[in-house]
């Protein structure tokens, strides 16, 4: 009887950056699911240009994959036997992160009458993230005795 041996090189070497990549992933898919069932459905009950209902739909989906071009990333990242090669994509990935949720936060603050409660879910799942991406980078290389 074959038996199933996994290679040492196959082995999740960062389990934080595999949780993120599949919580990246996650986040793809609902963001897309959440925009084309509500948000970018109001586009058709609302007079406003062509080419602005366009502009607002790329933007949307480009989050969408950025999410999962993020995702995919960090489940390569997860596997990589060097971690210390994949760190600064990790702490890229931060950086992006920090950027995006200031930016969710000056405009939701600035043209929503300072409504912090809207901010409450995209700043936990952000800031999840965040944490388990600066976990991640703390793992320490296994040396392996061969």
């Amino acid at each position: 009887m074959l038996k199933c041996k996994r290679k040492k090189n196959e082995m999740i070497r960062n389990y934080f950056y595999l949780i993120v990549g599949l919580l990246c992933i996650l986040f793809a898919v609902t963001h897309t699911l959440n925009g084309t069932t509500t948000t970018l459905a109001l586009l058709d009950n609302v007079e406003i240009e062509n080419n602005a209902k366009v502009a607002f739909t790329y933007v949307w989906h480009i989050i969408g994959i950025e999410n999962f071009v993020f995702g995919i990333a960090l489940l390569i990242m997860a596997f990589r036997k060097n971690q210390l090669k994949v760190k600064f994509a990790a702490w890229l990935i931060i950086f992006i992160l920090v950027m995006r949720w200031i930016v969710i936060t000056f405009f939701t603050l600035s043209n929503n009458n300072g409504d912090l409660k809207q901010l409450i879910p995209d700043t936990i799942a952000i800031f999840v993230v965040i944490i388990l991406l600066l976990l991640g980078t703390r793992v320490k290389e296994k040396i392996s005795k061969e």
